[in-house]
């Protein structure tokens, strides 16, 4: 039987081959993904192993300090000092690091999203900083000095003695360049600038006159790392923590393996999916492929072979094709996974470059889950070849299916899909996300339902557009009709591919239209502002830059915006402070109870509703706040505001707030602009900071067409991925036709001895295409649209402006794709059947 299965491969490998390609794809989509996240982290850990080389311990502040952390601690000098004289350390290198912005020609900042990396150089005894190899020059060594790195260096076009322009958090500096340097940094390596300081600059500039962000330590040879890290950690007051090397490289490792992981799961999601199309192709040819071979399967029947050995070779042939097509789909996956790279590097990615890993596991999983998925979807067709009764086989080539099988499949679609539609309605009356399992399974039960009961519904939809098509077409039209009728449950499985890739791609643009539409509404409704003025590394303005735009000409009102965090009955909350008495010339207030004007200060505030509700406050009461620098205020509630997207849970003035903040500084400026004057006042507001690359202006329209390119940009991402499974299910309609011309080889050649001609062949075959690809078309969007209205009702509690929209437009792009997937699938198999001669056609077995 291995024997006769490796014969039928080789017989019939032609007609195998869109299935090959099927499997072939999804196999090279789940290989790239394994080769590309297991490559990009490889990248990220050796980048961090070099950066880490060093580093016996590191000591930070610790992070975790709460309301009662009581006085702050300190990494200084002082500090320093002691851990160099403890036993087994060879030195202890004081580290400032930092987020500067650095312009371009274009006042834009370098590195785009992931900023720049600011630190200070710290020299040995031979004058230079290991941990940054010099190129050119030397290190800095006065305030007015900076070295860069080789990438940033020749983005801006700078050579030494040059100056860069930057900004920290007010206004913009210019250093001269005096070195140029290479580094192991990973943020660096992956996109992000470098400047360098000397250390007081860098205090300076990123935070306290004698204060060091980090201190890494050395250890000299043969110096237990463990032991030395409990020493360091035993002398360091309360406040400050000890990491040992190897404890800081299993942390980041960490951080990189759940970032790779996540993008894996999320890439392989995808694949599975384009995988499961591809059942649909393969189960549909080997169905084919046995109605075909029944004399053939009858034959072994009748010399002795039983319905074991039947099933077992089409199992064996199906494992052989999976075998062959992984093989092929690994080794693309392999040039996917390179060119991954330099196409998301080309989108702002910024990945690290690295040597391609293949890990075993990748090439097993690959080869496994492609023959696994093809002997699959063979299972069901090689049951029906096995129960092939070989007198009743000899009798005829094909059969229709049996009525009991298709009545008992739409009973079983039926039940499937009302049970996923009732649960989705009972996904409608949750108002929060506790719902998403629900919502996950019902999409789950009406998706697998309409799969099913597809034979019942294409008759239907077949007859409305082959009306059409007989109107349009005449003979060939009706024919059309016909042979898509023929078969309900071939026509159904191979509209079901591309039904699941159009209900996914219409769901998410439902959603993210919609969310685009509810975040434009939200915007419009809170702020009336005319633009926002804010940091590009939100690290925060200085007050400063507050006070110059206020004095601006065509600036009616500046209002500053900041918040500090506290605990208030033990559960996080915000406090926003600015001038309550402007606030009401940019910001939409509804003021439920009180006046905002009463908020003065550091003796009361004004909550949200919502905040007022949680905590059982009404105007006069109290409000315990226990801020994260260890203080505590009790201020009185003198109002309660509806809830808003601008403001914070509580408002206050800058006096309760400003004592609490390390560095004081400005989250948000909303600006109003005088009457006429709102066209001309963001160049105004650039000019009047000097350029400053830290400074985004941002009208409310800038606001809403970024968040909604967010949107956008992750729904491309989406239509991207699952664009390998409309590919594939393009494949299957291809793979259908030419095996439907091959099938109807007798019935073509009779058509063309009686007259219909190679023009009208052609015809036929391209409507019944078109046929069933607006079947699966017209299905995936109603499924998708119904899915995305109900999945949206969970949004309601954390997204009240959401509600849905129907892009129309969109859609009917995706029904024109749909039309011409069907034009464009129908060529190769349309050239093939009015290409068959009619006499020969007509002696075809």
């Amino acid at each position: 039987m291995f024997r006769t299965a490796l014969r039928n491969l080789l017989a019939h490998k032609t007609r195998l081959m869109m299935t090959a390609l099927a499997v072939l794809l999804g196999t090279a989509f789940v290989t790239g993904t394994l080769i590309f996240s297991d490559s990009v982290g490889s990248a990220y850990r050796n980048r961090m192993a070099k950066s880490l080389d060093d580093v016996a311990v590191s000591v930070t502040a610790d992070g975790r300090a709460g309301p009662d952390a009581g006085e702050r601690a300190v990494l200084d000098e002082r500090t320093a000092r002691r851990i160099a004289a403890l036993p087994g350390v060879a030195s202890v290198r004081p580290s400032v690091t930092g987020m500067p912005l650095i312009a371009d020609r274009n006042n834009d900042p370098v590195g785009g999203s992931w900023g720049s990396d600011g630190a200070n150089y710290v020299p040995g005894k031979d004058g230079k900083d290991s941990r940054y190899p010099l190129v050119k020059g030397r290190g800095p060594a006065a305030e007015g000095e900076v070295v860069l790195d080789v990438k940033t260096a020749g983005k801006l076009g700078v050579t030494l003695g040059g100056t860069v322009r930057m900004a920290v958090d007010g206004p913009v500096v210019s250093k001269k360049l005096v070195g140029i340097v290479t580094t192991d940094n990973p943020r660096v390596s992956a996109g992000a600038g470098l400047a360098l300081f000397d250390t007081p600059t860098a205090q300076k500039l990123f935070g306290k006159p004698g204060e060091y962000s980090e201190l890494v330590v050395s250890a000299t040879p043969g110096t237990d790392q463990s032991a030395l890290t409990a020493k360091v950690r035993a002398m360091l007051p309360k406040g400050l923590e000890a990491t040992s090397g190897t404890e800081l490289a299993a942390a980041q490792g960490k951080v990189i393996d759940e970032q790779t992981r996540s993008i894996r799961k999320t890439l392989l999601v995808f694949a599975g999916i384009s995988l499961f199309v591809g059942v649909f192709i393969i189960a549909n040819t080997f169905t084919m492929l046995v109605a075909q071979r029944s004399r053939e399967i009858a034959l072994l029947r009748a010399v002795g072979a039983s319905r074991r050995q039947v099933v077992r070779s089409v199992l064996i042939e199906a494992g052989l094709l999976g075998l062959v097509a992984s093989a092929a789909g690994f080794v693309l996956g392999i040039g996917v996974a390179t060119g991954l790279h330099p196409v998301l590097n080309a989108t702002g990615a910024s990945l690290p470059d690295g040597p391609l890993v293949v890990k075993p596991s990748a090439v097993l999983s690959a080869l496994g889950v492609g023959v696994v998925v093809t002997v699959l979807a063979a299972w069901l067709p090689s049951r029906k070849a096995a129960r092939i009764a070989p007198v009743e086989a000899l009798a005829a080539v094909d059969q229709a299916p049996a009525p009991r099988g298709l009545v008992v499949r739409n009973a079983i679609g039926a039940l499937l899909t009302t049970a996923g539609v009732a649960l989705m309605l009972y996904v409608t009356t949750f108002k929060d996300s506790s719902g998403m399992q629900y919502a996950m399974a019902g999409s789950a039960l009406t998706l697998t339902g309409l799969i099913v009961l597809a034979p019942l519904l294409s008759r239907p939809v077949v007859r409305l557009f082959g009306g059409l098509a007989i109107r349009l077409a005449g003979v060939s039209g009706k024919l059309a009709r016909q042979n898509a009728l023929r078969n309900p449950r071939r026509t159904a499985a191979t509209a079901s591919a591309l039904m699941i890739g159009l209900t996914l791609i219409t769901g998410l643009t439902v959603a993210a239209v919609s969310a685009d539409r509810g975040m434009a509404s939200m915007g419009k409704q809170d702020m009336t502002a005319d633009y926002k003025v804010s940091s590009s590394n939100y690290l925060g303005l200085s007050p400063d830059i507050a006070r110059t735009l206020a004095g601006q000409p065509g600036v009616a009102t500046a209002v500053p915006l900041r918040s500090a965090g506290f605990q208030s009955d033990g559960r996080p909350a915000q406090a926003t402070a600015t001038d309550t008495r402007a606030l009401g010339t940019v910001v939409d207030v509804h003021v439920v109870s009180g006046s905002l004007a009463d908020v003065r200060g550091t003796a009361s505030v004004a909550v949200s509703d919502k905040f007022a509700a949680d905590h059982r406050l009404t105007t006069g009461a109290t409000v315990p706040m226990s801020f994260y620098d260890g203080q505590k205020a009790a201020p009185r509630v003198v109002a309660v505001y509806k809830d808003n997207d601008v403001l914070s849970s509580v408002l206050a003035a800058p006096a309760l707030v400003d004592p609490h903040m390390e560095k004081v500084r400005d989250e948000q400026v909303l600006v109003k602009a005088a009457p006429g004057r709102a066209q001309e006042l963001p160049k105004k507001i650039k000019e009047a900071l000097g350029g400053n690359p830290l400074i985004k202006v941002e009208s409310q329209d800038d606001l809403r067409r970024a968040e909604a390119g967010n949107i956008d940009d992750v729904l491309y991402l989406m239509y991207g991925l699952l664009g390998m499974a409309v590919v594939i299910a393009v494949v299957g309609v291809v793979n259908t036709l030419a095996m439907s011309v091959f099938e109807r080889t007798r019935e073509i050649g009779m058509l063309r001895a009686i007259g219909l001609d190679r023009r009208e062949v052609k015809r036929m075959v391209r409507l019944e295409s078109v046929m069933i690809a607006m079947f699966g078309a017209v299905l995936g969007v109603a499924a998708g649209c119904f899915l995305a209205w109900s999945g949206g009702h969970l949004l309601r509690s954390s997204f009240p402006q959401y509600e849905m929209v129907v892009p129309w437009a969109r859609i009917a792009v995706f029904l024109l794709l749909a039309l011409a997937v069907g034009v464009l699938a129908a060529v190769w198999p349309a050239r093939r059947a009015a290409k068959l001669d009619a006499l020969e056609a007509i002696g075809a077995p």
